[in-house]
This record gives structure tokens, C-alpha cells and sequence, in this order.
């Protein structure tokens, strides 16, 4: 069960990704959305950031190169986490699991970092990534990641 619990996760967050991934038209004219700005999370997600994902996902969660294109063995290189990619399309329930879990078990290369960080470093990674993120595109997100915790239909 837990392994395809975690290959629907790995599906949903693969299936419709595109290089040219926008937030939806109505994002652009939602209302502001406040985040919530704890400015000791933010640097402690700074530092695991830097410390244990910039080497794959780049110092400035800018993704590596060519990301969007699978490579020699058919895996697709780490994307962007500066909303530029696909993260903003999940709820925050599927980002935790994913960097929780990897996705070597579902054919990935992001290993797990569930016994390395704790939940509050994996929220203050969370935090600081997508404090890169365009308002529009953190709007976009904040409202799949409410419909999500409602349990409607979508991502």
C-alpha cells in the first residue's frame, strides 16, 4: 500500500509537467495571499536548503540544467523549486512526502530525507523555497493546497 501511495504522489507530480508550466489565468488576479514569514525558519531552511539539496537543485533552487529533458538513463535531472517548475503544483502533504521519501523507489534519483530531517527542518526547507516564488505563483499554489486539504478533486 505504502508503495503505491507513494507512485500516485510521484504520478501526480510528474503527470502535466511542462517546461512552460504557468500558474492559472486566475491566479494572476487572486487576491494577495499573506505568508506566513518566520524569519528564523526561513534562515534554518536557507542553511539544510544549501547544506543538503543546492548540489542537485542548484544554490538558488534555479533546478539543473536542461532539466525538463530526461537524461542518458532516462531520468529527468533535478527540476527548478524557485517556481519557474512544477513544484507549485502540489500540496504541501505531497512536497513533505516527496522529500521525505525520495523517488528512487518509484524510478527517481531524489533519495529520502525522512531519517536525516526532522519535520520541522523538512516545513523549513518547504518555506524557503517557496519563498522564491513569484506572488502570483505562491497564490496559485496556496489554492491547490487548499483544495487539497479539503479533498477536492485536482492536485
Amino acid at each position: 500500500m505504502r508503495h503505491a501511495w507513494m507512485f500516485a504522489i510521484v504520478v501526480g507530480v510528474l503527470a502535466g509537467c511542462t517546461p512552460e508550466d504557468k500558474p492559472p489565468a486566475t491566479a494572476e488576479k487572486a487576491p494577495a495571499v499573506k505568508r506566513s514569514v518566520d524569519h528564523t525558519a526561513l534562515a534554518r531552511g536557507s542553511d539544510l536548503y544549501l547544506q543538503h539539496c543546492a548540489a542537485c537543485h542548484g544554490n538558488r533552487a534555479q533546478g539543473a540544467p536542461n532539466w525538463h529533458k530526461p537524461g542518458p538513463d532516462g531520468k529527468y535531472p533535478p527540476p527548478p523549486l524557485d517556481g519557474s517548475a512544477h513544484a507549485w503544483h502540489h500540496p504541501m502533504v505531497a512536497l513533505k512526502q516527496t522529500i521525505r521519501n525520495g523517488t528512487q523507489q518509484v524510478g527517481g534519483s531524489m533519495p529520502a530525507w525522512g531519517g536525516k530531517l526532522s519535520e520541522a527542518e523538512i516545513e523549513a526547507l518547504i518555506a524557503w523555497f517557496q519563498s522564491t516564488w513569484p506572488d502570483e505563483i505562491y497564490a496559485a499554489w496556496a489554492d491547490i493546497d487548499r483544495r487539497a486539504r479539503r479533498g477536492e478533486a485536482g492536485h
